[in-house]
């Protein structure tokens, strides 16, 4: 739980949805609506609780923190904050910065379906053949009877568990940080990722981007996947060497569907625009219309949290302790 505010007047909550479009936001707090537009909607000393704006670039959502001095919480609406720990040092100790942990949940997993249904049905060519008028029957492999592999088995990749569970394939394979036992069958850890990756069909990424899994999907990570996996990215694009995944795609031995990239936009003239067998969509797992009745409904709980002096929920880091004197930044 955050430290106490010093402060006895009421704070400011930043909310990224005009206030008055979420119901039941408890009393005694005064809203704000900033969606990082260039001038700020009050003083951000004021602000007690930042709720940071949905799909702005990172260092517009991060702009504010260095003049928010009272801050307590930290709320970003995505479930990946690696966007937001660089402000870590600009917020008072103590200051506890959230993730959106289940508010993408059904969106992203169904992405990962669609990505890996389009990927292995051909789907992408299908649609060329169409746009150029022609008519191309082809025998593509389908999503039943296949080995399927999740790295990074949070809440998401349980989602994805969910919507893979009636295509009848024939293994679901889980792999987490550390292990566990689920009523679907055994997480495995980390460790046992290089004896699993051989025996999958299909591999989705959806693990948290962190010093750990930066660069995971290298080339030792692919020259394990047997021929003809399927390599399905709805996590960050910085967990995949991009040099490493362009030489196997381009020699056809493997085939990707990749929500996000790296570099991130994929510049115009990027191969992997034009690689064989890669379908690329632009990180669009989260915006869908299921987002922001999800966003309202964990404002609401965080705030209620918040307002009553309980816990928060879903604190991922915890601004540290300084010596410096942070009351006098500008």
């Amino acid at each position: 739980m955050a430290t106490a505010d010093p402060h006895p007047t009421p704070g400011d909550v930043w909310l990224p949805i005009p206030p008055g479009e979420i119901d039941g936001l408890p009393d005694g707090l005064n809203y704000v609506h900033w969606d990082a537009g260039p001038d700020y909607p009050a003083d951000p000393a004021r602000c007690v609780f930042y709720a940071v704006p949905y799909m702005k670039a990172a260092d517009v959502c991060l702009r504010p923190l260095t003049r928010m001095r009272r801050v307590r919480v930290v709320q970003a609406l995505t479930a990946g904050i690696d966007h937001m720990l660089p402000g870590l040092d600009h917020m008072p100790p103590g200051a506890q910065l959230c993730n959106a942990r289940g508010l993408h949940d059904a969106s992203t997993a169904e992405l990962a379906l669609t990505l890996t249904l389009a990927s292995l049905r051909g789907v992408p060519d299908f649609v060329r053949a169409q746009d150029a008028g022609e008519w191309r029957p082809d025998y593509r492999p389908a999503l039943a009877d296949k080995s399927v592999l999740i790295v990074g088995y949070g809440s998401i990749g349980s989602a994805i568990e969910d919507r893979l569970t009636p295509f009848e394939c024939a293994r679901v394979m889980r792999i987490a940080r550390t292990a566990r036992d689920t009523v679907r069958g055994p997480v495995h850890p980390l460790s046992e990722l290089t004896a699993l990756l051989p025996t999958a069909d299909v591999v989705i990424l959806a693990t948290p981007l962190t010093a750990q899994t930066r660069g995971l999907v290298g080339r030792d990570f692919l020259a394990r996947m047997k021929d003809g996996a399927l390599l399905v990215n709805v996590a960050r694009g910085a967990i995949v060497d991009t040099a490493a995944l362009l030489s196997e795609v381009e020699t056809g031995r493997l085939c990707a569907a990749l929500d996000v990239t790296d570099p991130e936009p994929l510049p115009a003239d990027h191969p992997l625009w034009h690689a064989p067998g890669v379908l690329v969509t632009p990180h669009v797992g989260g915006p869908s219309s299921a987002f922001l009745p999800r966003a309202k409904r964990l404002l609401r709980g965080q705030l209620a949290l918040f307002a009553a002096g309980e816990p928060v929920r879903y604190v991922v880091a915890t601004a540290p302790e300084s010596t410096v004197d942070r009351s006098t930044r500008p």
